[in-house]
């Protein structure tokens, strides 16, 4: 037998199973009494990073408008550390599909700062006839990516509404034209954006997020009234955004804090602004 048939294939590395996107901090997407990155806005560069990986094997939201498909996000999980990167310095997002099912298709993550983890976590998505409104068979995503069955969290959390003992505060919002996306629903920002307005200022300033777990149920547009509903645990240190429209839920998130023990400061901070011409 030739030699060269007695040689093994190189094994593919979960890396090369990988997305990275590197990002900087931009001033839309930090938090002004701190000059830090919002928690929340760290999933809009997940979901840009996602894009991104999507239309280098062709299946980007305007290559799936030709056949009649659109991406749908259903759940978000996310772990955030103590801390968070400050304005200008860059971030980086890695991201892979952990798993593909005949309808459910997983992507796990990590963002970086400096090469340490600084939020981690899990996402569901389905491929959506625009006909029907309904998933279709996940075959397609099947043959263009590579499965890295690597699990960011230890796994893909089962999402539930904790019991909460009292309705902290209500708003009303009516969806405008910003609020709205590439297949003209409300967009996941919107949804996140309504859940922040209704957490406690006064409990932001002296707590971090620590957890961030979305699921989106339907969706809304241009004009529709949501209502959200913030409720408060029993620790006091867990929150339920329930957002509504005509009484059945669009979106529910929990928001989980620790207490803000951090001392780092902007005005001492060495930040490291490159000199770009």
């Amino acid at each position: 037998m030739h030699r060269n048939l007695l040689k093994k294939k190189p094994l593919k590395t979960k890396s090369m199973n990988k997305y990275t996107k590197s990002y900087n901090v931009i001033l839309d997407n930090m938090d002004l009494l701190e000059y830090r990155l919002r928690p929340i806005s760290a999933i809009m560069y997940l979901q840009d990073a996602f894009a991104r990986y999507t239309a280098t094997k062709g299946m980007a939201a305007y290559d799936l408008f030709a056949e009649n498909l659109y991406w749908v996000v259903a759940e978000i999980n996310i772990d955030f550390t103590d801390y968070l990167p400050f304005w200008s310095e860059e971030i980086k997002v890695e991201l892979w599909f952990s798993e593909i099912s005949k309808l459910k298709i997983y992507i796990d993550f990590y963002i970086y700062h400096k090469d340490q983890v600084i939020a981690k976590g899990n996402s569901l998505w389905f491929l959506i006839s625009r006909e029907s409104k309904r998933p279709v068979k996940a075959d397609k995503v099947a043959e263009k990516f590579e499965v890295c069955e690597e699990l960011a969290a230890g796994g893909h959390q089962k999402f539930e509404i904790p019991p909460t003992t009292e309705v902290y505060t209500k708003i009303e919002h009516t969806n405008n034209l910003s609020d709205t996306d590439f297949n003209k629903h409300v967009n996941n920002k919107s949804y996140i954006n309504l859940a922040e307005m209704t957490a406690p200022d006064e409990f932001k300033r002296t707590h971090r997020l620590k957890n961030l777990h979305i699921r989106f149920n339907r969706e809304t547009f241009l004009g529709d009234i949501l209502t959200c509903t913030a409720n408060r645990t029993e620790d006091k240190n867990t929150f339920t955004h329930i957002i509504e429209k005509d009484g059945v839920s669009a979106c529910d998130i929990v928001t989980a804090w620790d207490e803000n023990t951090s001392n780092d400061n902007i005005v001492d901070y060495n930040l490291d602004v490159k000199n770009e011409r």
